[in-house]
């Protein structure tokens, strides 16, 4: 008897699914149902996993912030007309100090040595500038008088620099607006610092008097001073919420000064005693056609 495994080259075989096999295939579709799940779970814990790194990561790594630039400060002073030469005068009171503002229009500051005449209609502003010693007369720190240096030395570490008739007020241990005053036949002194770059710079001086000081608010050049005698520090410190950016300090308490106004009428901000010593200095601002 032969076996049905056995066949003839000359036989043919006609299989057909047993119904075993055929339940064995319906176990396929759960297993790629569940193969699929799988999948799906293994693919969302990925992604979760991704979210949490990268949630790391923005602990990290601190989104990036734009600043923007602080809007441009208004100049106090009226600038309607372009040609006249004159000082504008205003007054404000800043943290309880009474204060006068003095703002040259149009007109060229430089320095000078002697007392300025008050019949000279050609300066509309003037003030006291460098300090002088009071043993043999002479300008303390270093000094510049149309390109010629007069004295040296680092006593105050203020300074305002006058090169091709722009007025730069700073402070430096060593400036090279002095050499550049030197070589350009420019202007240059040295006094107290008041504020630096915004700062309230702190001075040796104690005790209080009518504080004057020379100031860059903005890009606009004026002198500013206490109507009330103050301290170093209250004077800079009112000037600092005056919105100054740069100031040094200018010969104040009843130091000689006068000015111009719009309509030409000279007025004297203090004429109470005067040095008369040979290199007393003046800050003097004047109209352009006659400098």
């Amino acid at each position: 008897m032969r076996r049905s495994k056995d066949i003839k080259d000359d036989e043919i075989r006609i299989i057909t699914a047993s119904p075993t096999k055929k339940h064995n295939r319906l176990w396929i579709w759960p297993a790629l149902i569940t193969a699929v799940a799988g999948a799906s779970i293994c693919m969302l814990m990925l992604s979760r996993d991704k979210g949490v790194v990268e949630e790391r990561a923005e602990m990290v790594f601190e989104p990036e912030v734009t600043i923007e630039s602080a809007p441009e400060l208004k100049w106090l002073g009226s600038y309607a007309d372009t040609v006249k030469s004159y000082t504008e005068h205003l007054r404000d009171t800043i943290n309880d100090i009474p204060l006068d503002i003095y703002i040259p229009h149009n007109a060229i500051p430089e320095l000078m040595l002697g007392v300025p005449d008050i019949h000279d209609k050609s300066i509309v502003f003037t003030t006291q500038a460098a300090d002088i010693r009071a043993d043999n007369g002479k300008i303390v720190g270093a000094f510049v008088l149309k390109g010629k240096p007069l004295s040296w030395g680092l006593s105050k570490k203020g300074y305002c620099a006058i090169i091709d008739g722009k007025l730069t007020v700073g402070v430096a241990d060593n400036s090279p607006l002095f050499e550049e005053a030197t070589e350009k036949e420019g202007y240059f002194f040295r006094q107290y610092p008041l504020v630096a770059q915004n700062i309230l710079v702190e001075n040796e001086p104690k005790g209080k008097s009518i504080r004057k000081a020379l100031c860059d608010r903005g890009g606009e050049i004026m002198v500013v001073m206490s109507q009330t005698p103050e301290s170093f520090h209250d004077f800079s410190q009112a000037l600092i919420d005056f919105k100054v950016n740069n100031a040094i300090y200018l010969v104040g308490s009843s130091s000689f000064g006068y000015f111009r106004d719009y309509y030409d009428q000279l007025e004297i901000i203090y004429n109470k005693f005067r040095y008369g010593y040979q290199y007393e200095n003046f800050i003097v601002w004047k109209v352009p056609s006659q400098i």
